[in-house]
């Protein structure tokens, strides 16, 4: 079944008669509620460690990774952990911003981070761990860190750096080594970590990192034609695969090129699919729940497409008309479900709405 758009949520979040998405200190607050409350629960968890021998099987979450072992799974939490910090420093008078605080004050201790830091070397295969989802959101996180011109943020950022040093490390081991893009509509999809790793170059300075992942984007989908997107998506996507190489395309082609690229990359039947809203049957299912949140991953990645294209292009139209029935249809439907929602949806809804 389709859920029914709530008049009042939706209406906190478009604050003028042009209904220009924007995130009110109301919405913003009632957001970060559902990260503060799973960031320090521990449990249920779904770990990904994988165990060597009868002493890692004993592991608990907390004792794996001190920082991030809240909100069901590691990479939930950090991106829990950016939403908080994105909302400190883009929202005034934020209801719960002493919360927050608090709570990435002690996400963000040094002893912490240099044991998230290690676990990457400490145990056998964990240089694998999160490839390449998670190491892209810590990415996104330390990035957040950089913009922020406050005395916390740069402590934080400081005391970030151990484990932000060994993801690039890992992911400049691997990228040379990627023969091939993963087209997936979850975790695994290489363009949305590619376009979050080119955000966080670009950010710190590191242009090499940037130039290396340009080149290797350009060989995975320039000549990507005639994408088979009308058979999007799948039945657990919270990523639409054609929209994610679309956004990374736009980061890296100029306007001209790109405007060529994407007219060449949809055919009419995909542009129609990609824009119709998801059916999301059982809300309270933790993997159909990830439908939600592909309504929210295609609205951010229509703006950044919107955002390359020159104004008259057709796409851009459709595309802006897109962008917020997405938002408008989804919105409510996080604050109707159960843990499997609760854990990772609201960081979603934040980047679509914020970005």
């Amino acid at each position: 079944m389709r859920f029914a758009v709530s008049f009042f949520l939706v209406s906190t979040v478009f604050i003028n008669a042009q209904q220009k998405l924007e995130l009110t200190t109301e919405m913003a607050s009632k957001l970060a509620s559902m990260p503060l409350k799973c960031i320090n629960q521990e449990y249920p968890n779904k770990t990904a460690h994988v165990i060597n021998t009868e002493k890692d099987a004993i592991l608990t979450p907390k004792e794996l990774h001190p920082s991030f072992y809240g909100c069901f799974d590691w990479h939930s939490s950090v991106h829990g952990h950016w939403m908080l910090l994105r909302l400190l420093r883009t929202v005034p008078y934020l209801e719960n911003k002493d919360k927050i605080i608090s709570i990435l004050e002690e996400s963000f201790s040094p002893e912490k981070i240099k044991e998230e830091a290690s676990y990457f070397t400490k145990y056998q295969v964990a240089q694998n761990f999160e490839r390449t989802y998670g190491w892209a959101w810590i990415l996104k996180l330390d990035e957040e860190l950089a913009r922020w011109n406050h005395p916390k943020a740069k402590i934080w950022h400081q005391n970030l750096k151990p484990l932000t040093d060994e993801i690039l490390r890992l992911w400049k081991a691997y990228l040379p080594k990627q023969t091939y893009p993963n087209r997936t509509g979850i975790h695994p999809n290489t363009a949305f970590a590619m376009s979050f790793a080119i955000d966080w170059a670009r950010q710190v300075g590191d242009k090499s990192f940037e130039e290396e992942l340009s080149a290797k984007a350009k060989i995975f989908y320039l000549n990507n034609v005639k994408t088979p997107a009308y058979l999007e998506p799948d039945g657990s996507d919270f990523f639409s695969p054609s929209l994610e190489i679309a956004e990374l395309m736009s980061r890296i082609l100029a306007q001209k090129e790109f405007e060529k690229w994407l007219n060449l990359f949809y055919e009419k039947r995909s542009l129609e699919n990609i824009e119709q809203i998801p059916i999301i049957s059982d809300v309270n299912d933790y993997q159909t729940v990830h439908l939600v949140g592909l309504s929210f991953s295609k609205a951010w990645a229509m703006k950044n497409i919107i955002n390359t294209l020159p104004e008259k292009n057709a796409i851009r139209k459709r595309f802006e008309i897109s962008r917020e029935k997405f938002i408008e249809n989804s919105l409510p439907i996080i604050f109707q479900g159960n843990y499997g929602g609760d854990h990772w949806l609201a960081s979603f809804a934040v980047y679509a709405l914020t970005h």
